[in-house]
């Protein structure tokens, strides 16, 4: 699969989407729950496995987190080898004062931003994409 490698056409060409619901992240001791828990992300760790998963599921199983999180979906078809997208988009969204926790999948990048900020974060990642598009 190829996706688009140059970044500025990279930035004028993502269009962010929000998901809805919040999401968090948790650890998951026994593995064996994993189809219980049913995450939308999972990352391997020398410390256990991580699981990204919709907070009403997290509340509902008893798992236990400490960050709530908005998650946008940049809508543009990154080459898995193209240089700078998520250092661009994790700077301007630094720059306003916003963390960002990004997951990569074949086809999209995802950000994970407060779940109280998701639209300011769209309007930051909108005005980058514009800038870029402009220039």
């Amino acid at each position: 699969m190829t996706g688009e490698r140059y970044l500025r056409r990279l930035l004028a060409a993502m269009e962010p989407v929000l998901r809805p619901g919040e999401f968090v992240f948790a650890a998951l001791g026994d593995e064996s729950r994993l189809p219980e828990v049913a995450p939308e992300a999972t990352v391997r760790e020398e410390e256990g496995l991580t699981v990204v998963v919709a907070r009403e599921r997290a509340d509902e199983l008893g798992l236990a987190y400490d960050f709530a999180a908005a998650w946008i979906t940049l809508r543009v078809g990154s080459a898995l080898d193209a240089v700078g997208l998520t250092a661009a988009v994790s700077r301007a969204l630094a720059d306003a004062g916003l963390s960002c926790n990004v997951l990569a999948g074949l086809h999209h990048d995802h950000l994970l931003v407060p779940a109280g900020r998701a639209e300011e974060a769209l309007a930051v990642l909108r005005e980058l994409s514009r800038a870029a598009a402009a220039a």
